[in-house]
């Protein structure tokens, strides 16, 4: 373990941005943490008929989050009250930063977002932020300088997730500069001579793939491989720090114009070099040059930062519908079953189903407009969720692909990322609604023929009640109830057509 105080180090330059970093010097907070049963009149509240077993999997979900929130600790020098990763008492930043994704639709019981400010409260001098710390007393899990010692970047992806769903520009405002001074980081430390990205097995947070060449280990070695997804993740983060600066006004900083040449140059780099046309895929590169021909769920960060050209994204999607390759019975794994690595128990990152890199699959195919695969692959996860805990009262930390089971290696009560299932995919992607709470606005892309909808669903400061009444078949006009005390349009979408309707003041009723 690295002690905190490392900061203090003048070994290295720091960074201007740094010092407009003010969760560095925030006082930690002392509110008290809401119960379960104190939080839950605040809580969404979905309605499904005839799928008691989903409410009631919705139900646990919560339940168990609100079991493993903490309070600030100065001790360990965390400013915010925070939900636990729920592993090995150390706070992860890529756990973290989907947890609070889910975390977000119960944002007027807990500010789960704020979970994210004791990871800006611990950047370095020159922007490094650890992806663990500890959370007991003041120290960290890794050096600036491990190999294995920070990432992914997705905490900006994170941050804005929840400026969707609230509109809050002030946080847009505060988290702004520890993201650009650590994304600068990254970049300054993490790339290759031509501006590739590289990470580990731990660092990518997809800990045992097989993406490298024999002899390095999986877990810990770079590999000397310019690595896909850390390269997408980078154009992704970059691509919203250039988004967060023009709404906060920060358009014309010196930053933004490196952010915008480095986006185009890795656009272009991860389609010349990572990109297969044979096999419509975007691949690892090792350091011979050849491309390491493993097939694995992180190539699809690239949907997300769409830049994927026209005429190959059909190609390169199809995959995911490929029962040999990633359309196994319980989807997506996170490794193609194609490949001699892939296990039917799933071994971890070998072929398990795990909620995060389900949800960065959903958001990046519904970015690109792949509205029905999104639904059946959302629905399938659900299902096969629901499934598993009807059998054992439980969400685990990943499934099986083969069947709806546990992975072969699996927490249990994993509330944790795993809340992400029968929380945000059931709510945005079998449901289909989506937020805009910047435009006031949710589209609401109807699917289901039962009765379906949520009471209390939070977008910004207001509340909704959403019912969409039981329907014959997907092609009749769905009958909607909205009722909200702000003006909220929501645009309704059924069988290829739309209408626009507005939520209805509830003191009218």
């Amino acid at each position: 373990m690295t002690n905190f105080l490392i900061n203090q180090d003048m070994t290295y330059t720091p960074s201007p941005l740094v010092e407009n970093n003010k969760f560095l010097t925030m006082a930690a907070e002392n509110a008290p943490l809401p119960t379960y049963e104190e939080a839950k009149p605040l809580l969404p509240s979905p309605v499904w008929e005839g799928r008691d077993d989903v409410v009631a999997c919705y139900d646990f979900a919560w339940r168990t989050a609100f079991s493993n929130l903490k309070k600030a600790n100065n001790d360990s020098r965390f400013v915010s009250n925070y939900i636990d990763t729920a592993f090995n008492g150390y706070l992860f930043m890529w756990d973290s930063s989907f947890i609070v994704m889910f975390g977000k639709y119960g944002a007027h019981a807990f500010n789960f977002q704020k979970t994210l400010d004791n990871f800006y409260s611990h950047q370095h001098k020159d922007g490094f932020i650890c992806r663990e710390l500890c959370e007991s007393m003041l120290s960290e899990h890794f050096s600036r300088h491990d190999p294995s010692g920070t990432g992914p970047n997705i905490l900006g992806w994170s941050e804005w997730e929840h400026y969707c769903q609230t509109g809050d520009i002030e946080r847009l405002s505060m988290i702004f500069d520890p993201l650009l001074a650590y994304h600068l980081w990254l970049k300054e430390h993490r790339t290759w001579r031509d501006g590739t990205y590289w990470t580990t097995g731990w660092g990518c947070g997809m800990d045992n793939q097989p993406r490298l060449q024999e002899g390095y280990d999986v877990s810990f070695s770079h590999g000397h491989m310019v690595w896909a997804d850390a390269c997408i993740q980078q154009v992704i983060s970059a691509k919203i720090l250039i988004q967060i600066a023009e709404i906060i006004g920060r358009a014309e900083d010196a930053e933004i114009k490196e952010l915008q040449a480095e986006v185009s140059h890795l656009t272009a780099v991860i389609n010349e070099k990572l990109w297969c046309e044979k096999d419509a895929f975007y691949y690892d590169l090792w350091k011979n040059n050849a491309r390491n021909q493993v097939k694995t769920v992180g190539a699809y960060w690239a949907l997300l930062a769409d830049i994927v050209p026209q005429d190959k994204i059909d190609r390169f999607v199809a995959h995911l519908d490929n029962e040999a390759e990633f359309k196994r019975p319980c989807r997506v794994p996170t490794l193609s079953a194609d490949h001699p690595a892939y296990n039917e128990g799933g071994d971890y990152w070998c072929g398990s189903i795990w909620a995060p890199t389900n949800y960065m699959v959903l958001k990046g195919l519904e970015k690109n407009g792949f509205h029905d695969l999104t639904y059946d692959i959302a629905k399938n996860c659900v299902e096969n969720v629901v499934e598993v805990f009807r059998k054992d009262a439980t969400l685990y930390e990943n499934y099986a692909p083969e069947k709806a089971a546990k992975g072969s290696l699996s927490k249990s009560d994993f509330v944790g990322w795993s809340g992400l299932f029968p929380i945000s995919i059931l709510f945005e992607y079998v449901f289909g609604i989506r937020p805009s709470a910047r435009e006031h606005r949710i589209v609401w892309d109807i699917r289901l023929t039962e009765k379906h909808g949520v009471e209390n669903y939070p977008l910004g400061k207001a509340s909704l009640d959403l019912l969409c009444e039981k329907r014959e078949s997907t092609e009749e006009e769905p009958v909607i109830t909205a009722y909200c005390n702000e003006p909220i349009e929501i645009e309704v979408r059924y069988a290829g057509k739309s209408k626009i309707i507005k939520a209805t003041p509830k003191e009218t009723l």
